[in-house]
This record gives structure tokens, C-alpha cells and sequence, in this order.
């Protein structure tokens, strides 16, 4: 067992990553684009590629004119990024806690200025989506729909969950468990890195495409300020994801092998990632949402002036998307499945991880036909209230 500064390799690794991203802190450029940003000023064009929108190859989609298509499009990046809030204010306080666990280390001190700064950034993420989905939900629905009020880092991470009043409870009772544990323990505050980068994994997935389209953008600076933030929001988590790995797989080796509590603490978190990402979604492709928890929110979106149904219709609309097959929910089950054998990967070689984690059994367990068997179910109780 080596410390950080004795294993050079690790200290280098971690003291380049964390150079490059204070050079590249795009805070300033977050802060101004959110300040600058304005709903009438960029409401009539796309902010993502196009199949990055809500509903994208649903029947909702095929029968919307282009000018409702632009709306699912905006409205996929509020809801994409309004999950994105949810796990970053989870990640603020889990850095904190896992720098407590490293006080203990003579040496902490490279991986703590690396996650001051990240929260520090993270901060920045939240008020610029924030202040996006705020703006646009208002202007589409008077209220919020796919969006909601700043939450406790010991809420549900998932914002549309299988779940009720006692699985939330026993939620935030082991997100508070776990960050007392991580917080007096360097290797349960490693651990923490472990699934934060698999949780990352997806993201990175997704948001290098979404960023994609402001890079490709044949104007960038005429390019509408939404796209721009999820392309300085995906430079920033780029940097994230190298310090999650270095600090999983590489910080980790400079401890003691874990105890047999250690490990299954480690595990039940990684199995807890499996739970949350067992999901794939028609509504939204590369989020993990449980979609009759969505009903509603579709409902009230169908009725709003933007597609002007009535109830009888915006039901009707609902179970030809919800309950049959389409390409929208082939795409989604595809990044569902890439996730997934990306999760593989960055699990292989960690000795202390279980194979049900390793292989994500239960993630892998879902498919098209148990989801359209479970929203035939759940959508006649649904459209029955």
C-alpha cells in the first residue's frame, strides 16, 4: 500500500486533471449564458438533435406539426437537464462528505481541491438549467411540469421514480446512512466515486451528443444559449468523469483491501444504480425514467395549449405511445442497453465488486415486452381514474 504522493503515477494523473479543468472552468461562460438567456429569443428552433425530443418516434411525434416538434425538443432538454439537477445536487454534497473521509490520509489534499472545485461548478450547472426550464415551462404551461423546486440531496435521484411515500423514506434513511459512512471512511469515500462514474457513464453518452450540436452549429454564436450550455456543461463533467475514475480505480489501490462491510456497503450502492437505471423511457431516450410516473406530466402536456387535446384525446394519444411498439422506444431501449455494457466495463476490474454488479443482472433484466406488458397494465388504472 502506497500514499497518493508515493504512488507518482496516481499524484500526476490527478494533479493534470485537476489543472486542465481549473484552465478550462467554463463557470464564467455558464454565468453568462444563463444571465443572457431569453425564451423569445431562440423559441422557434431546435436546441438538441432533432432525436433528442420528447416523444421523438412515438405516434405524438409523427402526427405533431413542426412547430409542436420544436416544443418536444425544448422541452426534452428541460427535461433531461431537470434530472441532471436532481443527481448534481446529490454529487455537492457526496463530494463533501467523501473529502471527510480523506481527511484521514496524510495527503488528501489534490482529490479535495479537485471536488471543491467540481462543486463549485456543479453550482453553476444547476442555477444555468434552472433558469432555462424556469423560463420555458412558464412560458409554455404557467407551471412546472417536467421541472420542480430545488430538492435535498436525500431525495429520490430518479425525479420520475417507481416509488411511493416508504420507498422514499428508505431512501433518504441510506443516502444519510451512507454519507456518515463515506464521511469517516477513505475507502466507503473512493467507493463513492465508483458509482458516480457509472452513473456518469450514461451522461457522457448522451450529452457528447447533445453537445455535438452546438459544436456542429454552422453559427456558433447565433447558436440558441441552451445549446451552448450543454456543450460548457458536458466540457466541465468531461473532467468530472476523469477524476471518478482515477479516484475508483487508481486512488483506491493506494488503501488497504476493503473489509467484508466495506464491500457490501460498496455493492449495495452499485446494486441501488441497477435499481435506478432498470427503466428506459418512450418519453425521454438516454433518462432512466419509470414512464407511469410520467402519466401525468404527458397528460397535462397533451391538454396545454401546445397540443390543445382534450381528455378522451390526450388518453387515446397516450396509449397508442405508452402501450404499443415504436421507434421511439427502440431508441430508448438501445441507449438503455449501451449504458449498460458500458457500466460492464468500467466495473471490470474492481476485485471487491459482486457479479450481479459486474454484470448488471437486474439492469439487464428488463426488455420491450416486459415494458409494454407493465404500461398496458398500469396505463388502464391510469386512464380508469
Amino acid at each position: 500500500m502506497n500514499t497518493i504522493i508515493e504512488n507518482q503515477k496516481v499524484n500526476r494523473r490527478l494533479e493534470i486533471n485537476h489543472k486542465r479543468n481549473k484552465q478550462q472552468d467554463h463557470t464564467a461562460l455558464l454565468d453568462a449564458a444563463s444571465a443572457a438567456f431569453n425564451y423569445e429569443d431562440c423559441k422557434n428552433e431546435y436546441w438538441n438533435p432533432e432525436e433528442f425530443s420528447l416523444m421523438y418516434g412515438t405516434p405524438l411525434w409523427e402526427q405533431a406539426t413542426p412547430s409542436q416538434r420544436i416544443i418536444l425538443n425544448q422541452l426534452y432538454w428541460v427535461a433531461y437537464y431537470s434530472q441532471i439537477i436532481s443527481a448534481e445536487i446529490a454529487t455537492i454534497y457526496f463530494n463533501q462528505t467523501s473529502a471527510a473521509g480523506l481527511y484521514a490520509q496524510e495527503d488528501f489534499r489534490i482529490v479535495c481541491d479537485t471536488l471543491d472545485l467540481e462543486s463549485s461548478q456543479e453550482r453553476a450547472h444547476i442555477n444555468a438549467f434552472k433558469t432555462v426550464a424556469n423560463e420555458v415551462e412558464t412560458a409554455l404551461f404557467g407551471k412546472r411540469i417536467f421541472s420542480y423546486p430545488m430538492r435535498s440531496p436525500f431525495a429520490e435521484t430518479m425525479v420520475f421514480a417507481d416509488t411511493n411515500y416508504f420507498k422514499r423514506k428508505w431512501k433518504e434513511l441510506q443516502l444519510k446512512a451512507f454519507g456518515l459512512l463515506s464521511a469517516d471512511n477513505t475507502f466507503l469515500a473512493c467507493q463513492y466515486f465508483t458509482v458516480r462514474g457509472v452513473r456518469t457513464l450514461n451522461g457522457k453518452l448522451v450529452q457528447h451528443k447533445l453537445s455535438n450540436y452546438y459544436q456542429k452549429h454552422p453559427h456558433q454564436e447565433q447558436a440558441p444559449i441552451p445549446a451552448k450550455i450543454s456543450y460548457y456543461h458536458f466540457m466541465d463533467e468531461s473532467f468530472h468523469f476523469n477524476s471518478s475514475t482515477i479516484i475508483s480505480h487508481d486512488v483506491i489501490d493506494c488503501l488497504k483491501p476493503p473489509t467484508e462491510f466495506e464491500k457490501l456497503v460498496a455493492n449495495l450502492g452499485l446494486q441501488g444504480c441497477q435499481k435506478d437505471h432498470y427503466h428506459f423511457s418512450c418519453v425521454i431516450n438516454g433518462i432512466f425514467w419509470y414512464d407511469p410516473a410520467l402519466y401525468s406530466a404527458v397528460y397535462q402536456m397533451l391538454c396545454s395549449p401546445v397540443f390543445s387535446m382534450d381528455g378522451a384525446e390526450a388518453k387515446e394519444m397516450m396509449r397508442r405511445c405508452f402501450t404499443e411498439e415504436s421507434e421511439g422506444l427502440h431508441r430508448s431501449y438501445n441507449t438503455h442497453t449501451e449504458a449498460m455494457e458500458s457500466y460492464k466495463v468500467y466495473l471490470e476490474k474492481l476485485d471487491y465488486v459482486w457479479k450481479s454488479n459486474k454484470e448488471m443482472t437486474l439492469m439487464g433484466s428488463n426488455n420491450i415486452s416486459k415494458y409494454l406488458a407493465h404500461q398496458t397494465k398500469k396505463f388502464k388504472q391510469f386512464a380508469s381514474s
